[in-house]
């Protein structure tokens, strides 16, 4: 909840909402009643507050900052730390005598949850780890900002183009909710499997590009002692991304939509989905998971592979960061789209990427100048470079990266990944943004699945009953793809 894009515990992204890293990590708890009445009557409009202090509006300075002003901001302390935002910030209070009130922090809900509820938010908010607060739970309640007027915005690289057409195209897609970008999610990621090169070589491996390939190396591993696959068992985003993606890569483009549209066969019923899922309990069922793995943290398991004490692992491209102390020198960590079953749609070089690391702006923030223009410096070459060299990633940002900078193996591999794929084979799904109760309940699913509680018929079930709720929800109406 990489993401998503993020993590919790200690030092730990996920990313991720993930990656989040632009998904929720983990087992969350559904926010309090006094949090969702909060949001509920929070309303959708900027502060009057937020204005008093707005300066002469120009092109150089669309949204009016004052010199001397204020900003506060709360980033998640994960994968990627929080080091880039300190540069940022210093870049800021550099160009604009701004003070800024800077926190790191792995509790995002517990931090600013009362903040919310108070109506003082802060001004820009880095919403990701297993804490976030719930996207959709915050649109419902009016106290996101609508962030067209940034994407509008003159580009600093660029005067002459607005900011939204210096982006990766599709990466702006998953700060969607209703029709509008609510959320900036910030960093290019790439979810998939990770393995040494190092031990690849020693055994005289090469990459597995199906599924049949794949088995056999885990089962070669695990006469060697080694693990087949370790995941990060407590969080079960984790295995989601295999079983995932497995489904959009067998069944294509439309198994994938079929799941963010929330059709009444998007689970039961759908030939790739059942491969998918009996594909992976295969592995459980064959005793080639890594010992224990169901009962760790993300970076437990993170660091037993790390140790090789299993070949693969699952995990968005802010692993790399996210175990820079954890890693041998010699390790050479690479990454793996998932391998294919057969008769799949989408070739090997598929992989899911996309934006993630949700960055929001609450309405109802004091510095709203401050924020805006934040957001938009977010954009510039110079801060996306900043932020690859602090955070070993990349940023939605097209040819974001000065060419200078030197990128570590994995991030490499991350870059050589999204190259074969191109446009045409990069795929993304928007329901863990869209429907975050849904995203919890197969979590829960796939935890019950990789601990062999229950079987693939029965996270079907689960998962499409959760996808059946989903729909019962009017709100659902506003979301679609084509």
């Amino acid at each position: 909840m990489g993401s998503t894009s993020a993590q919790s515990d200690n030092g730990g992204l996920g990313r991720r909402n993930l990656i989040k890293r632009s998904a929720a990590l983990g087992l969350i708890a559904v926010p309090t009643m006094s949090f969702l009445s909060a949001c509920a009557s929070g309303g959708g409009e900027e502060d009057p507050k937020s204005t008093k202090s707005k300066g002469p509006v120009s092109k150089e300075n669309p949204f009016g900052v004052n010199k001397g002003g204020a900003l506060d901001v709360v980033v998640f302390k994960g994968g990627y730390g929080d080091e880039y935002a300190k540069a940022w910030e210093a870049l800021f209070a550099k160009r604009w005598g701004t003070k800024v009130s800077h926190l790191g922090t792995q509790e995002i809900t517990g931090k600013l949850q009362p903040r919310f509820n108070a109506g003082t938010p802060p001004d820009v908010v880095d919403n990701s780890g297993a804490q976030q607060i719930k996207l959709d739970v915050l649109f419902k309640g009016g106290q996101l900002l609508d962030l067209a007027p940034v994407l509008d915005a003159p580009s600093l690289d660029d005067p002459t183009k607005k900011v939204r057409d210096t982006l990766i195209p599709g990466t702006i897609d998953t700060g969607l909710q209703g029709g509008k970008v609510v959320s900036l999610n910030y960093v290019y990621t790439l979810w998939g499997l990770w393995y040494s090169g190092k031990l690849f070589k020693e055994k005289g491996w090469t990459e597995p590009k199906t599924w049949d390939d794949f088995l056999a190396i885990c089962k070669e591993a695990k006469a060697d002692g080694i693990g087949g696959l370790a995941h990060q068992g407590k969080h079960p985003y984790y295995i989601n991304i295999v079983i995932m993606d497995l489904i959009a890569k067998t069944g294509g483009l439309d198994a994938m939509k079929a799941i963010d549209n929330l059709d009444p066969k998007a689970f039961v019923g759908s030939d790739a989905a059942k491969a998918a899922i009996e594909a992976v309990y295969e592995i459980v069922e064959k005793g080639l998971l890594m010992p224990g793995t169901n009962g760790l943290t993300h970076t437990e398991s993170q660091t037993k592979w790390n140790q090789y004490k299993a070949v693969f692992i699952p995990s968005g491209s802010w692993l790399e960061n996210e175990q820079l102390k954890q890693t041998p020198a010699d390790f050479d960590m690479k990454f793996l789209p998932i391998p294919l079953l057969p008769d799949s749609v989408l070739p090997f070089e598929a992989v899911r990427a996309g934006s993630g690391e949700p960055f929001i702006i609450p309405a109802k923030a004091k510095n709203m100048a401050e924020a805006q223009e934040f957001v938009r410096s977010m954009l510039s070459k110079e801060w996306s470079t900043t932020f690859a060299k602090e955070a070993n990633s990349l940023t939605i940002l097209k040819d974001g990266v000065d060419p200078s900078v030197e990128l570590r193996p994995g991030t490499q591999s991350t870059v050589d990944a999204v190259k074969a794929a191109g446009d045409a084979n990069s795929f993304n799904y928007l329901y863990p943004n869209w429907y975050s109760e849904m995203d919890v309940s197969i979590q829960n699913a796939s935890n019950e699945l990789m601990s062999k509680r229950i079987m693939p018929a029965e996270w079907l079930k689960r998962a499409q009953a959760a996808v059946d709720k989903a729909a019962k929800d009017p709100a659902s109406k506003n979301n679609h793809r084509d």
